[in-house]
């Protein structure tokens, strides 16, 4: 399976960044053909500009014409018929630089089309059948049951609706981490990749 992971964290010596590689990993020893960009990694830019705003729909090949930072994003997204997210939620949803790239990357004719008279946009991205999240929640499961989980909304009843009707989800959320010691936070690595291997199985 084409999977595209796409990372998010500024430290390279975080749990996260743990995480991305075992899973990174876990994926090679599956035999899956990867791409993976690191966000922070590659200073993506995360500002949806005036010129993006006042061309929401024009032409697609004029955007990327004009937005050749994007162009690779676009292939990316396009090639792939998964989607791994790999972050740690902050203020209940993606980091600033993932949000960014969910902005500006799933723009219109790339992520999707809404037909001239139609009260609904229509997915373009319908190569892509599973999407999954693995994210770290400094606080408890009920803490953020209680917030609302806005992350797990915008994966998973925003992002999904541009991608196949049939699309699989699978939400790998780690919870109270202030709470874990380092020293036994192993037992977590071993779960994600156990989860990983569940969600998307070798072929």
């Amino acid at each position: 399976m084409k999977v595209l992971v796409i990372s998010a964290h500024p430290s390279e010596n975080s749990f996260i960044s743990t995480l991305r590689a075992e899973v990174l990993s876990e994926l090679g020893s599956l035999h899956h053909e990867v791409r993976h960009r690191d966000l922070y990694a590659e200073n993506f830019n995360p500002v949806f500009s005036a010129y993006e705003r006042l061309n929401h729909v024009g032409d697609i090949a004029a955007k990327l014409q004009n937005l050749p930072d994007l162009a690779s994003h676009v292939e990316d997204i396009q090639w792939a018929e998964a989607l791994v997210l790999v972050y740690p939620t902050w203020w209940s949803g993606q980091p600033a630089i993932l949000k960014g790239w969910i902005d500006r990357v799933l723009m219109n004719e790339v992520a999707w089309v809404l037909p001239e008279g139609a009260a609904r946009i229509r997915p373009q991205l319908t190569n892509i059948r599973k999407i999954v999240v693995v994210t770290t929640h400094g606080s408890t499961k009920f803490i953020n049951a209680l917030e609302g989980e806005a992350g797990k909304r915008t994966a998973f009843r925003s992002i999904r609706l541009m991608f196949n009707k049939r699309t699989r989800c699978h939400w790998i959320g780690l919870y109270a981490l202030d709470h874990i010691p380092h020293d036994r936070r192993r037992k977590l690595v071993t779960t994600v990749r156990r989860r990983i291997r569940r969600a998307l199985p070798s072929a």
